[in-house]
């Protein structure tokens, strides 16, 4: 399974920032600080526009490796442009000595040259669209990766703060907008702004007289465009975060599918969705009409300048001080202008959402992983004796400062040997984990693998390390094959298999449609929860990690199943340093050791029997937690 790994050279990012909306305020439920370079409020003046434009430099970035692309595009640009003047160029002479002189050759000649000008932007005009749209298209490919290859590698921390599913909205709403832009918007701006300047020029060269009356016309079209323009852009950036929220919704909702359903909830979850629909399309219609409204606006603005225009140059022509072919040709450029300006103002619409998912998406780009490697790491020995050492460690999760997990919490323990740890919700045994995988770094104290403080390992090699096997299992929408061999991506197909047999998943994998090739669904639904933790056994079984962490990984068994598992994991255990975070008495009895936790400080150690006479905590736990699996036993 083809899956991007995090990247451990990447800097160290600090502070927890979430993510922000396109104006710098927080996103949604997102608390903390934001980006200080974050785009400050919009109402704050025009000079703000400017700013989010200059984000669009981030496409330049990722266009810049395709130059050659780029100058062909812009040369085809010019190019169609340029034809498209010639085109109207020629009408003049056309009229005027073809038809109005009576000169047939004239006629031929100038037919012919309109006929090889359409060509020339025929030609010019494919080369452009085929050049822009493929670099629209290899630019957001290039800048999806790059955001997947940051996002994956950054601390769980980050997750607390910033919803998966704004950041999934990102990576595929945001980049779709940037998609039209690169692919179409930039490409229409720029050939209008182009059609729009040269048609200036040239309605100056035909008459400038007419042309000085055009030229008051046009801070009139210019007002609306910035001013409505603006409004668009809020308007925009909220129908935007109201699709995020939807995505977010839905994504939320058909992941608990199996919780809905069985607290009859899918009326209350159609009714929430339906509401976030509206929300998006009110926001969404509001944008439209904003931009209908600006469009309709600086036509009547535009036409109704020609039309002035236009009547004082045909009484011109009666008058006998304009030709008609002056007239014709002035009349062209004029609705090329008129409509190279229209064009400006729909796209200057899309450049500004633009900008705005272009600060989005750099705003991911820029968070920067908490855990990284050291500049010169340490080695860890080889082979890897797996004694794992917790040396007075102080911890506190960034989200919640002011509650220590760990309180100077102490352990040591040897080769292979394996520990059970208890303790009641919230007494910090998940987050002895947490700190062996090198998630987080203690505030205070040391955590140590075979002598080595973690702090100094590159965190890919300590990971290599360490096999896990959580309770709540993690199953990919892939088959049954690539997901044992996640703990071993470059296992042969028979390992895997030898691993399925271990873990007693062989029996019902031969059930399965295409066998260890059957495709499980997304978070493998088409799996039992027993089952699921069966291929997360095997996937740890093919890891062959020295030091193995168990959160309680046969709780969704059944009796049968967990005894086949637990002879399983017993052979695995064999030689390895093994934490379990045990929930029942038979994996409580089995191990070497038991650590009983109680906010997040180690209150006892020893055996079952031991602990049982010596710490009032444990017995509770054990009358509470471990009683009825007792009597069953018995």
């Amino acid at each position: 399974m083809s899956r991007s790994q995090p990247n451990s050279a990447e800097a160290k990012w600090s502070g927890n920032a979430p993510m922000t909306a396109d104006d710098g305020r927080k996103a949604p439920d997102a608390p903390g600080s934001t980006y200080p370079d974050a785009a400050q409020p919009e109402d704050e003046g025009g000079a703000q526009n400017s700013q989010r434009l200059r984000r669009l430099t981030l496409l330049l970035d990722y266009a810049r490796p395709y130059r050659g692309r780029v100058v062909l595009a812009v040369v085809a640009l010019v190019m169609s442009t340029i034809a498209s003047l010639t085109l109207v160029y020629t009408l003049q002479p056309l009229i005027d000595k073809g038809f109005a002189g009576g000169q047939a050759g004239a006629v031929d000649r100038y037919f012919l040259q309109l006929f090889i000008v359409a060509m020339v932007l025929a030609l010019a005009t494919a080369v452009r669209f085929f050049a822009v749209t493929t670099l629209g298209e290899r630019v957001v490919a290039d800048l999806r990766k790059a955001v997947y290859n940051r996002v994956v590698g950054l601390h769980p921390s980050y997750f607390e703060a910033n919803r998966p599913g704004e950041i999934v909205s990102r990576l595929t709403a945001d980049t779709s907008v940037i998609q039209t832009v690169v692919g179409s918007s930039v490409s229409i701006a720029l050939r209008n702004i182009l059609t729009f300047f040269g048609g200036v020029i040239m309605l100056f060269v035909t008459n400038a007289q007419l042309m000085a009356t055009i030229a008051i016309a046009i801070p009139l079209v210019l007002v609306p465009i910035f001013v409505l323009g603006r409004r668009v852009r809020r308007l925009s950036r909220s129908s935007q975060d109201r699709i995020a929220d939807l995505g977010t919704l839905a994504g939320e909702t058909l992941g608990a599918i199996n919780v809905v359903q069985a607290f009859t909830q899918e009326d209350r979850e159609r009714g929430r969705f339906s509401h976030s629909v509206e929300g998006a399309y009110e926001a969404a219609r509001q944008r439209i009409w904003v931009r209908s409204l600006l469009t309709a606006v600086v036509i009547v603005l535009v036409f109704g300048a020609i039309d002035f225009v236009l009547w004082q140059g045909a009484k011109d022509v009666v008058g006998g001080t304009m030709t008609g072919g002056q007239l014709a040709a002035f009349v062209a450029y004029a609705v090329l202008v008129a409509g190279a300006a229209g064009a400006i103002a729909e796209v200057y619409g899309d450049l500004q959402r633009a900008a705005g998912a272009s600060g989005r998406l750099r705003e991911l780009l820029k968070a920067e992983a908490a855990i990284t490697a050291p500049d010169d790491p340490q080695a860890l020995p080889a082979p890897v004796s797996g004694r794992v050492s917790f040396e007075d460690v102080t911890f506190r999760y960034p989200s919640r400062p002011d509650a220590a997990a760990l309180d100077s919490l102490s352990i040591d323990i040897a080769p292979g040997e394996t520990v059970a740890v208890v303790g009641p919700s919230g007494a910090g045994k998940s987050t002895l984990f947490q700190l062996i995988l090198r998630f987080f770094d203690p505030q205070t104290g040391t955590v140590r693998l075979d002598g080595l403080d973690l702090r100094a390992l590159d965190p890919a090699d300590l990971r290599k390390a360490v096999a896990f096997v959580p309770q709540d299992t993690v199953i990919f929408a892939d088959s049954v094959l690539e997901n044992v061999r996640y703990g071993r991506p470059g296992a042969s197909d028979a390992e895997v298999e030898r691993a399925l047999t271990s873990a007693r998943a062989d029996d019902f994998i031969r059930e399965l449609p295409d066998g260890i090739h059957t495709n499980l669904g997304e978070r493998g639904v088409r799996l039992s929860g027993g089952q699921r933790q069966r291929l997360a056994i095997a996937r740890a079984l093919l890891r062959d990690a020295p030091v193995l962490l168990l959160d309680e990984a046969t709780s969704a068994l059944d009796s049968e199943t967990e005894k086949a598992v637990q002879a399983a994991l017993d052979t695995l255990m064999a030689g390895r340093t093994t934490l379990i975070i045990a929930h029942r008495l038979a994996t409580v009895r089995a191990a070497d050791r038991i650590v009983v936790v109680d906010k997040g400080r180690v209150i006892a150690l020893g055996s079952h029997e031991e602990l049982l006479a010596a710490s009032p905590v444990y017995r509770r736990l054990a009358d509470l937690q471990f009683a009825t699996q007792s009597r069953a036993a018995e």
